[in-house]
């Protein structure tokens, strides 16, 4: 089955998955190494095997760099593919979202970013979270799969 294969498994008993923003990145720029696995997790999503989730930071966080680099058309595209992209909910940021990550932060000591992007995922059904950032495995509220480990 492949590593790409196993973790896309591993996501479809998930059912709701939350994505963090670099998976959205590797995508987009074809990040060498892992935009493979990036795709592979997006198609699934796409074809229903899994809802994906994830926040409108992450529309911040994409549209950032290209804003920086005085390139507006670029970040709105980037915003447009995120919101087209089937089977993938962008949650917005409420008080009670803000609550959960301020259970988060709390608790394991995350980034701000980090804990409301999980808060949103968790607050609409996620009991799966996709990042690259190992040190979000220290959170035990979500299954928090590491794309690292599946390159």
């Amino acid at each position: 089955m492949g590593q790409h294969g196993e973790l896309v498994e591993r996501l479809r008993t998930a059912q709701h998955v939350g994505l963090d923003t670099p998976i959205f990145i590797y995508y987009i720029e074809e990040a060498p190494s892992w935009a493979t696995t990036a795709d592979s997790i997006l198609r699934a999503m796409a074809d229903g095997l899994f809802a994906g989730l994830t926040s409108v930071l992450t529309i911040l966080e994409i549209a950032t760099k290209p804003l920086r680099l005085g390139r507006p058309e670029i970040a709105d595209a980037y915003e447009a593919l995120l919101l087209s992209i089937p089977n993938l909910s962008v949650a917005g940021l409420d008080s009670r979202t803000a609550r959960v990550g301020a259970e988060l932060l709390a608790a394991y000591g995350l980034r701000t970013p980090d804990a409301l992007q999980i808060a949103a995922c968790l607050d609409h059904g996620a009991t799966a979270f996709v990042t690259n950032d190992r040190r979000l495995r220290r959170v035990k509220e979500i299954d928090v799969f590491v794309l690292a480990d599946f390159v």
